[in-house]
């Protein structure tokens, strides 16, 4: 029997009215939420990747133990300029400040203060071309194999148009500056066939060809799903490639298996890899219907 955090999670994406007693049932049922609030630490590691966990279920912003690690990120990590995976302006990076920053957006905090900043910092200071310098002076981007140098980091601009992508999807208006954004990143990884290196057609990054959920600081398949289905990219050529790599991982007709656990604080997986994966079968199966 299905979890019932992924049974609130397809009402919510098919915007259906749910009365307050039933999600608090919903949500209280779920052994996916209960494994979520049953530890906790005051670790920078641990509050941003069980935030990233939380917020992949609809509502559990109300849960007590989600706003102690709101509190603690806002308090802690997010500063005037966006999102710190140490509290210091030195480290602020790309993958980081975009995860958190969907992370706030799925959590229905996207007119705060610290999605704001976040934003602004990506809007600022985020390159998503090769040959462009950012503006941004803190040293903390060229560390980490360099997150900015004259060729980007392919995970930043991955986690940030996906970030971006969340972000318009949660608005009422259209940030025009946004998808531009968005354009301009997507028009970057389709040159690259999403996840191909122009040299030797090799996978970019590792783990991006591997099926992960909940996301992690790696850009995973599950990344690319999302981005190329939100953006209606399955009908152009350079997905192609991507399209036959998710029906060869398929174990059966629309069942795939999460494929790599992520180990670290705060972070868990919601299944195993023995079985297919209800969350990765439903994600997935989307863009499978519309890419034929």
């Amino acid at each position: 029997m299905a979890d019932t955090a992924i049974l609130l999670r397809k009402r919510f994406d098919l915007k259906e009215e749910i009365s307050e007693c039933e999600i608090d049932q919903l949500l209280s049922q779920s052994q996916i939420v209960k494994k979520l609030t049953k530890d906790y630490e005051e670790n920078n590691f641990f509050q941003i990747f069980r935030i990233i966990c939380l917020s992949e279920i609809p509502y559990v912003e109300r849960l007590p133990y989600t706003k102690k690690i709101l509190s603690f990120i806002s308090q802690r990590l997010a500063t005037p300029y966006g999102f710190s995976y140490t509290g210091a302006l030195d480290y602020i990076v790309p993958c980081y400040n975009a995860l958190l920053l969907e992370a706030y957006v799925r959590l229905g905090l996207n007119e705060t203060l610290e999605v704001k900043n976040a934003l602004e910092w990506i809007k600022k200071y985020q390159i998503f071309e090769r040959g462009q310098i950012t503006q941004w002076q803190y040293d903390g981007i060229c560390k980490h194999g360099g997150c900015m140098h004259s060729t980007p980091c392919y995970i930043g601009i991955g986690k940030t148009v996906r970030a971006l992508i969340t972000y318009s999807d949660y608005i009422n208006t259209q940030d025009y500056e946004v998808e531009e954004m968005i354009d301009r990143g997507v028009s970057y990884m389709l040159e690259h066939n999403m996840y191909q290196r122009l040299s030797n057609q090799k996978p970019i990054s590792k783990h991006i060809t591997d099926i992960i959920f909940p996301q992690a600081y790696m850009l995973s398949l599950t990344d690319l799903v999302y981005i190329a289905t939100k953006r209606s990219l399955w009908n152009d050529g350079r997905t192609d490639n991507l399209k036959a790599l998710l029906k060869l991982k398929m174990t059966q007709p629309d069942r795939w298996k999460i494929e790599y656990i992520y180990s670290h604080k705060g972070y868990k997986s919601f299944e195993t890899r023995r079985n297919p994966s209800e969350w990765i079968n439903y994600l997935y199966s989307t863009m499978i219907d519309n890419s034929d």
